[in-house]
């Protein structure tokens, strides 16, 4: 590593080799103008040394006693230095001393945090980009796999946690390294505290927490924070706020971001909720205030419901999020549900990457999502989008999110909550845009500014995106797990496949049953169904049931293809269910070849 300051000193520390990257930062000083190059060099011995030439146009003994210390002491492995530095020398004399002693002697495996940290007090740094070297992936399935492959591209390096009975799943045979935590299914991936103390024992820089999970709990982000672990996603803060539903209505509110009519408070009891709904009218919502993913909700028409489901819902809140707590909102009665991606930097800029039409769902579970929405016009998408920014904005968001809204019949927008996460369904947003919105997760959190500006930011074309579920539709959707015997990817122009599935492998009963998501892309919402419909014919799963086939049939619905449609869709067309699934001629060959052994005792 080379620093020029006019040959006041010059020293060369060793250590073990390592992967080298050239870096040159330069600002003027008081002193005289400066340039700092920084230089790795790699020796035939299979070290590498960090050289310092320090030169300056006028120097005093102090800045020549400060340059020494730097030079003795510091022990800098090239992945913890950062990207991109500018240093300007102000306070270099007075704070050379506590770089000298707390960089003499300190771990290898502290250098990473405390010496970044010395150096920069050291050297004033006014612009640091932390390079992030290696990532562990606190998930499983097709999101751990599509992170492993962002990373693959940016040459950085994955690490990938797995029970036991993920030992054999896709993203455990796609990452760089992958450490067992535990016998139990769900309780390792689970535990902040031990994925922490993995990504640091493995030496990892970061951690993304792809989504469900661990992904919304903001004690995960706290723990990165404690053991100098980079967390891809917000803030703790901005985590807890906006995961309690009523810190974030109350944000959008004074915001002045509009929201539907509700209570501005948990609830205190089941009287409390009837009098307020009571006061905004049935039928209303009650909601945990924690909730997310679409659980913990329960639509009420009438008195009755409501005291019915009052209890079901606090039992609902305390099982899956921990706390008790309910809230009470007016039901927009089959509303479209539309939501925009949003991405901040660390700099204050934010920007939107359109809207995602997410009303094919069952349940509050989401189906098929769309990008832009069919059902939007010019004018509502450019102002659901300055809606999103202000919301982001409001919270100090950074890193990638989604505000989520309803649009009634009156094409008014409500705020409905916010993911501080990766969507499931951004790959729709990836395929019209061209972004690549994890690895843009993986810059912000290294602390790069975001590469482009709203202006820059174009959509072409429709995408959408299936949720390919292990799941019988024709049997109240239940889920249908087991062993995949064949396994076929569609292809073809417009197509895209996140899967974590392949012929052999057992789909576990202990986790979400999504095994794939299948995205496809053309230039109008009519070829986009067309490409759709051939695309579920293409893919092919044999050995448990998906939801293939009813996916055709609601590709093939007149209302669907017309582009309007709502969150009651699913509810409103149960003919959709009625289809035939045709056995393909290899299986019926195959059947009745074993009938004839079997008759002939062959």
């Amino acid at each position: 590593m080379r620093f020029c300051h006019d040959h006041i000193h010059k020293g060369i520390v060793a250590f073990p080799a390592l992967q080298f990257r050239s870096i040159v930062g330069q600002e003027n000083h008081p002193l005289g103008v400066q340039r700092m190059h920084i230089r790795f060099e790699t020796s035939l011995a299979d070290q590498s040394r960090i050289r310092f030439d320090q030169q300056a146009q006028s120097g005093t003994a102090s800045h020549q006693r400060a340059c020494q210390a730097i030079s003795h002491h510091t022990l800098i492995p090239c992945q913890f230095i950062p990207q991109t530095a500018h240093f300007r020398q102000g306070k270099f004399a007075r704070q050379a001393t506590s770089l000298s002693s707390e960089a003499d002697g300190i771990h290898h495996s502290l250098c990473r945090h405390k010496l970044i940290m010395i150096l920069c007090t050291a050297f004033n740094v006014k612009n640091i980009s932390s390079v992030i070297r290696k990532i562990l992936i606190a998930n499983r399935g097709e999101i751990a796999v599509r992170i492993v492959r962002a990373c693959k591209e940016l040459g950085i390096k994955s690490v990938a946690i797995y029970s036991d009975a993920d030992r054999s799943a896709l993203h455990v045979k796609k990452a760089d390294e992958a450490y067992n935590i535990g016998s139990d299914p769900v309780v390792g991936y689970l535990n902040a505290h031990n994925i922490v103390n993995l990504a640091v024992a493995s030496g990892c820089d970061a951690l993304h927490p792809g989504y469900g999970f661990l992904s919304e709990n903001p004690v995960l982000a706290e723990v990165c924070a404690r053991r100098g672990i980079k967390f891809i996603g917000p803030s703790p803060k901005v985590i807890r706020q906006m995961g309690d539903k009523i810190q974030a209505r109350l944000a959008m509110i004074k915001a002045g971001i509009p929201v539907v009519p509700g209570s501005d408070h948990n609830l205190e009891s089941v009287e409390e909720a009837r009098d307020l709904a009571n006061g905004i009218g049935y039928p209303v919502m009650l909601k945990a205030t924690n909730g997310g993913g679409g659980r913990g909700i329960r639509r009420c028409d009438s008195e009755a419901d409501l005291m019915k489901n009052y209890e079901r819902v606090v039992s609902e809140a305390s099982k899956a999020f921990g706390k008790p707590e309910v809230f009470i909102e007016k039901c927009v009665v089959n509303p479209k549900h539309i939501e925009v991606q949003v991405i901040g930097d660390s700099q204050g800029n934010t920007v939107h990457l359109y809207e995602r039409d997410c009303s094919i769902q069952r349940r509050n579970q989401k189906l098929i999502e769309i990008a832009p929405s069919p059902q939007l016009s010019e004018a509502q998408r450019e102002y659901i989008g300055k809606l999103a920014v202000r919301a982001a904005k409001a919270v100090g968001y950074e890193n990638a999110g989604t505000v989520e809204f309803l649009l009634d019949s009156d094409n008014q927008f409500y705020f409905m909550e916010m993911n501080t996460r990766l969507q499931v369904e951004h790959t729709v947003t990836e395929t019209i845009t061209g972004i690549d919105i994890v690895q843009e997760q993986i810059r912000i959190t290294s602390g790069e500014p975001l590469q482009y500006k709203q202006e820059d930011i174009r959509h072409r074309g429709f995408a959408m995106e299936f949720r390919i579920n292990a799941e019988d539709p024709q049997n109240s959707f239940l889920p249908s797990f087991g062993r995949i015997s064949r396994y076929y990817a569609p292809g073809g122009p417009g197509v895209r496949t996140d899967a974590a599935i392949y012929s052999g492998y057992v789909i576990p009963p202990y986790y979400d049953s999504m095994c794939a998501k299948i995205t496809v892309w053309a230039l109008s919402w009519e070829n986009a169904i067309a490409r759709g419909l051939r695309t579920l014919d293409d893919m092919v799963v044999y050995g448990v049931k998906t939801t293939i086939p009813y996916y055709k049939e609601i590709l093939k619905d007149a209302e669907f293809r017309s582009g309007r449609f709502n969150t009651g869709f699913v509810e409103a067309h149960p003919e959709l269910l009625n289809y035939v699934v045709r056995r393909p001629p290899e299986l019926t060959a195959a059947a009745i070849s074993a009938a004839i052994a079997a008759h002939l005792g062959m």
